[in-house]
């Protein structure tokens, strides 16, 4: 009978360790390399060179610039993502009645629309003459050109982002406040707790394990933006919207393929750092 199982797992383990594993650990071992475009051709040449692309990584400014705006935008971006989609979730579940499917396919309009789309709409919207800056006019106000500017350009990435990806956990939380016990929340009401203590010590408590989950796929999709940059600022203005993934994939064009591959897996140890922060204060305490 093993053998049997092995033989209808067979497919997926061959596939897996073609398409997955094999060329994870060849990406591995390539940035303790120096490969470049030019050893293609000669891949006998390429020399071991230990942590040397690590060490260089490290001494790179833009490499430090590109972690910097990363780190920037994961703090700020996901807890208010999680606070803002929490919020909406709140009222959906609790105090809209009138449309409620309306709101929910509008706020997660944005998730199932292509990235590249909705940042082609916003580079529009942020340029000098957009419809933000026409909005602002009204008052009198002379807005910036928003992704031209090095204070403005990344917070704009970041509101961009927030605005997308709060309809997937608005999704996730409505369905997190459906296993809120409403004998917990009726004992708390009697108690004589009013609406932010029974939201802070009931709702909260029993929403720990959603909370969790939606920070970690929260945190590792924000540590990872690349198509932001990418489409609507290029990394910049003075590499102020560079992020690491843009970085890493700007090295691959370079042809700095171990440099490159050095730069992922710095990419990859900051999303395990992050993700057991998120299990540490967010885990179930029982």
């Amino acid at each position: 009978m093993t053998w049997i199982a092995w033989g209808f797992a067979a497919p997926f383990m061959i596939l897996f360790v073609v398409f997955m594993a094999g060329p994870i650990l060849a990406s591995f071992a390539m940035s303790f390399t120096d490969l470049t475009t030019r050893d293609l051709r000669s891949p006998f040449n390429v020399n071991f060179v230990g942590v040397e692309n690590y060490i260089n990584l490290f001494n790179d400014p833009r490499f430090i610039k590109a972690l910097t705006n990363t780190a920037v935008f994961v703090i700020a971006g996901v807890p208010l993502t999680i606070v803002l989609a929490l919020l909406v979730a709140l009222a959906l579940n609790n105090g809209i009645n009138k449309f409620r499917t309306a709101f929910r396919v509008g706020y997660y309009a944005p998730v199932v629309t292509s990235i590249v789309a909705i940042a082609i709409v916003w580079k529009f919207i942020l340029q000098p003459d957009g419809l933000l800056n026409g909005f602002l006019a009204i008052f009198g106000i002379s807005g910036p050109n928003w992704l031209e500017n090095t204070t403005f350009a990344l917070p704009s990435l970041i509101a961009m982002a927030i605005w997308r990806n709060i309809g997937t956990l608005m999704v996730i939380f409505l369905a997190g406040l459906q296993g809120v016990s409403q004998e917990q929340l009726e004992a708390a009401m009697m108690d004589g707790a009013g609406p932010v203590k029974r939201f802070l010590n009931v709702v909260i408590p029993a929403m720990r394990p959603t909370l969790l989950f939606a920070a970690v796929i929260t945190g590792i999709g924000f540590l990872q933006f690349f198509e932001e940059p990418f489409v609507m600022t290029r990394g910049g203005p003075l590499d102020a919207t560079l992020s690491t993934a843009m970085y890493t994939f700007n090295q691959f064009g370079f042809g700095n393929y171990s440099y490159a591959s050095a730069a992922s897996y710095v990419l990859f140890l900051g999303i395990v750092i992050l993700s057991l922060v998120q299990f540490r204060f967010l885990r179930q305490k029982d």
